[in-house]
């Protein structure tokens, strides 16, 4: 049995060529956008300036202080405080260099003025005598009064700013019981401010307050003088009648005073006249500002 020839093989096709590729181009990954985190809220405090523990980034930025480049600026003192660390010590430092230079500048005035300017008192070499009753002069009134007060009154006072010396004593005539009449000497020393204002407006004025008194300016006592008179007897056993001679001279200020009530109780219904009196005022002061010289 023959063998039936072999078919012949087709010829072998070459396969198709497939078009070359081309490397894909490696994308670069595109970044997640970052998720912005909160701020953490910190509890509040009394210190102004971040706590040296808080964590970096938090809080708001600090912003720099910037100098006014227009401030004038003083010979020798340190320019403002600007940014940066330790601003609180340079301005701390700013207040107390700004202070020294002020007390500086106050001291150089005071040195150059000469210190304290207040006046000093003029006391024209008077004095408060600790006993005035002992200093002072009334004989003018002894043919009127003979009997001597055993027990006047006295009392002074010392301090910085007034010394100040008080004599009171009780006139008596011939034979009186109780006194009749009353005498006074004060004496002030004004060691701190000038008396001549309020001396002047107290006296010169007096009967805007007393309608009944008379005022009358005298010379030849001190700086300036006043003699103030009253009367209101009218002729009658009642009443009264007084006079006080005010005398300032320099930061010295002086009164010698009488007086006396008259009712029917009394045993003097014929005091003196207050004209006469006021004479006796003037000389027994005269002599009596002498003696407290010195």
């Amino acid at each position: 049995m023959s063998t039936p020839p072999e078919q012949p093989q087709p010829p072998l096709q070459p396969e198709p060529q497939q078009p070359p590729t081309t490397p894909a181009i490696a994308t670069p990954p595109v970044a997640a956008p970052p998720v912005a985190t909160p701020p953490v809220a910190m509890p509040p405090t009394a210190y102004p300036y971040p706590s040296p523990q808080s964590p970096a980034g938090y809080g708001p930025p600090a912003i720099p202080v910037q100098p006014n480049p227009y401030a004038p600026q003083i010979p020798g003192m340190p320019p403002a405080p600007g940014a940066g660390g330790g601003g609180a010590g340079r301005a701390v430092l700013w207040v107390v260099v700004g202070a020294v230079i002020a007390s500086a500048f106050w001291a150089g005035g005071v040195f150059i003025l000469g210190g304290d300017d207040s006046p000093t008192a003029d006391l024209r070499g008077y004095t408060a005598k600790s006993n005035l009753c002992s200093s002072i002069d009334y004989s003018s009134f002894k043919n009127e009064y003979p009997e001597d007060d055993d027990s006047p009154v006295h009392n002074d006072l010392k301090q910085d700013a007034l010394d100040q010396s008080y004599c009171s004593i009780s006139l008596k005539k011939t034979g009186s019981s109780y006194s009749d009449a009353y005498f006074s000497v004060e004496v002030d020393l004004h060691k701190v401010t000038d008396p001549g204002p309020e001396f002047t407006a107290q006296w010169e004025n007096y009967n805007d307050r007393y309608s009944d008194y008379d005022v009358e300016k005298v010379t030849g006592f001190g700086d300036e003088a006043y003699l103030v008179t009253e009367d209101t007897t009218n002729g009658t056993t009642s009443g009264s009648r007084a006079a006080t001679l005010a005398v300032r001279d320099g930061w010295m200020t002086y009164e010698m005073s009488w007086s006396a009530y008259l009712s029917s109780y009394d045993d003097d219904k014929d005091p003196p006249q207050v004209d006469e009196v006021s004479d006796w005022l003037k000389t027994d002061t005269e002599s009596t500002l002498e003696k407290l010289k010195g």
